[in-house]
């Protein structure tokens, strides 16, 4: 059983040595823990100073990419470097390294394929009461979307097993957390959550630089998402709102037309039928959506499979 520790960094020459030595290198159940480094272009140290910690992988991006690239890059090097489970952590030492086997116990025993770690967000001092209330709204949301009961969304701890890990495609370019989530929902891949520790705060988050980006870019992931996964529910609501509106405003028209003088009102009749046909073509834009998207899950099988055959080249035939 390998276990390997990605960590997505991007100039973390401070405090990437202060994680790498809270991770544990001896864990039951598990006979090898290798640490991946995925510097996300960085311009300081940060490669050379994980290569002097003794980490046995590193990927340098030669220019920033992001963290769901880095993630996703990550992911891939480690399927490829034979892991058996995938444990994703931050740089700036934010989760305890002491807690990673206590994150995988539920693979190990079988119970999940991925593990999210709670960080109990209401219960982290340097968490304002903003970030709180955004965190666990956030949360909400995207259990409503997922089908999943996971309490902490946006928690970068979290363990995969091999065949969790080959499923997930990630195409989001703000962050990984939402939409691996709602995949796996969406994948029915079993899903869990565990009790995890943080650690004191070093340095302020890179990815919540204010409120109003956090919102914005969160919106426009879990839409991007949604559209990707329910194409045809979320453009059936809005055309159908659209036609309704188009429709009551018809039925307006028509009232003053055969009761009232219709003087004054043709730019109702104008305004309803932009909207009938707007509607309609938002909902047949929708069925064509969704045949996109099973056409796309029917691509992500295709993938899923190659990648098996991928990794099992790499790993060689079982002896």
């Amino acid at each position: 059983m390998k276990l390997i520790v990605q960590i997505p960094c991007r100039n973390e020459e401070e405090y990437l040595p202060i994680t790498l030595r809270d991770i544990p290198r001896k864990i039951e159940g598990v006979d090898c823990v290798e640490i991946l480094v995925i510097d996300d272009g960085s311009a300081d140290r940060t490669s050379d100073v994980a290569r002097e910690a003794g980490v046995e992988h590193i990927i340098r991006f030669t220019n920033h990419k992001g963290l769901a690239a880095a993630f996703s890059a990550g992911l891939d090097a480690c399927l490829k470097l034979g892991a058996d489970i995938i444990v994703n952590t931050d740089a700036d030492n934010q989760y305890q390294g002491a807690d990673i086997p206590k994150l995988i116990a539920p693979i190990l025993a079988g119970k999940a394929d991925i593990i999210v770690g709670d960080r109990e967000v209401g219960n982290i001092p340097h968490f304002s009461k903003t970030k709180i209330f955004l965190q666990k709204l956030g949360s909400f949301v995207v259990r409503r979307l997922s089908g999943t009961n996971i309490p902490d969304v946006t928690s970068g701890f979290r363990a995969f097993n091999r065949e969790a890990a080959l499923r997930l495609n990630v195409v989001s370019r703000f962050t990984y957390t939402l939409e691996t989530i709602i995949s796996a929902g969406r994948k029915s891949i079993a899903i869990d959550s565990v009790k995890i520790r943080t650690n004191q705060k070093l340095r302020e988050s890179r990815l919540f630089r204010s409120n109003f980006y956090y919102i914005k870019e969160s919106i426009i992931t879990l839409s991007k998402i949604f559209s990707m996964y329910r194409p045809l529910q979320i453009f059936t609501y809005i055309g159908t709102s659209i036609f309704t509106f188009g429709f009551l405003l018809g039925l307006r028209y028509l009232y003053f037309f055969f009761l009232q003088s219709t003087a004054g009102h043709i730019q109702s009749l104008i305004l309803s039928a932009i909207c009938l046909i707007v509607g309609f073509q938002i909902c047949l834009i929708g069925l064509v959506s969704e045949l996109i998207s099973i056409n796309r899950e029917k691509l992500e099988d295709i993938l899923y499979r190659i990648k098996k055959i991928e990794m099992k080249n790499v790993r060689g035939p079982k002896k």
